[in-house]
């Protein structure tokens, strides 16, 4: 197909936070798919934690982007050209497309979408990567039971707010904890958390953790982890014997380089480990993307509360690819209140 697309590529590794030195905004030609494939026009892009990791030359269970590549990234766009069987223009769809307004696809690694259904965007967060993290984390490996008391940090993102909501239907008490007066409002006043803590109030771990022990004396039965750093030092002297730990990420640490295993902190392995092994707790990290199979269950225990506005969402959305290298770097330093999403046509 004939015409200029843009692109933002990785023009630099950044040291400690991303600049926008990093990012490069190119024009190059539209591709053209081939058998199989299908061409999209990206309506909406995701800014996602992980992807300041595949910034790094680390290793992981994913390869990082290579220098001069696009970066990384989900969207949903519709289909403008197609050699693909079972897809047609002006379908929607959800796949890997990178920071891009066009690109072209293998068609079976892509979801397709229904626009009549509800907004597309919600595949980039409540029903999407986001909200299927917080549902497989919680139920598979927090376990939760009525009665019991949760905590997550960044309360108000895609994951926290859908562990919030999940748990707090199931008749936990839920403690949410965010960067702000503003999210800690929106945490209790939208999303239903109970109590949500301002970890930017409390000077170091030991001060937070003594709002926590007030917002929680019984103790804390899950701690669902997505931020490390001083939240995760505030958390574990907390927790209850049989306790659980969902890890899904630790984006206090990831600016420090190498998927954060540069990260400085007063965070000991005997502050970890003692805890472990005498309360006897369960500590499970996990990539959702391994877990695909479970998609359609979620979809339809979660999609019906979303239409019914049991689920609340909360998106904020930067226009304009040229803007995405900002609104990703606000997003590590937690200024978007709710789902980062970048419009680009």
């Amino acid at each position: 197909m004939s015409g200029t697309m843009q692109q933002i590529t990785l023009a630099s590794r950044p040291s400690g936070a991303p600049t926008s030195d990093n990012f490069k905004l190119e024009n190059t030609a539209i591709p053209t798919p081939k058998a199989g494939e299908v061409l999209v026009r990206v309506h909406y892009m995701s800014l996602d934690p992980y992807m300041r990791g595949r910034m790094d030359d680390a290793k992981s269970y994913a390869a990082p982007v290579p220098l001069g590549g696009v970066m990384e990234g989900g969207g949903v766009g519709e289909v403008i050209a197609s050699k693909a069987e079972g897809w047609a223009v002006g379908d929607f769809a959800f796949g890997m497309f990178g920071w891009a307004t066009h690109a072209t696809a293998d068609a079976a690694l892509l979801h397709k979408l229904d626009p009549t259904l509800g907004p597309i965007t919600a595949a980039l967060g409540v029903l999407g990567m986001p909200g299927f993290t917080g549902w497989h984390g919680l139920m598979e490996y927090g376990r939760p039971k009525a009665g019991e008391t949760l905590v997550v940090a960044a309360a108000t993102g895609p994951v926290g707010s859908m562990v919030g909501q999940i748990a707090k239907s199931l008749g936990l008490r839920t403690i949410g904890i965010a960067g702000g007066a503003d999210k800690c409002a929106l945490a209790t006043k939208t999303f239903g958390f109970d109590v949500c803590l301002d970890h930017r109030a409390y000077a170091d771990a030991r001060a937070l953790r003594g709002a926590l022990k007030q917002a929680a004396p019984d103790g804390v039965d899950i701690y669902f982890e997505n931020v490390g750093g001083k939240v995760l030092e505030a958390v574990m002297p907390c927790m209850n014997p049989y306790g659980r730990i969902p890890v899904c990420g630790m984006i206090s640490w990831y600016n420090e380089g190498g998927l954060g295993s540069g990260a400085a902190s007063p965070l000991s392995a005997p502050s970890l480990w003692r805890p472990i092994l005498v309360k006897f707790l369960s500590v499970q990290g996990f990539i959702i993307s391994n877990h695909w199979d479970q998609f359609p269950t979620f979809l339809s225990e979660i999609g019906p509360k979303v239409a019914s506005g049991q689920i609340k969402v909360i998106e904020d959305i930067a226009q304009g690819l040229e803007n995405a290298p900002q609104a990703f770097i606000g997003l590590l330093e937690g200024r978007n209140i709710g789902k980062q999403i970048v419009k680009l046509n």
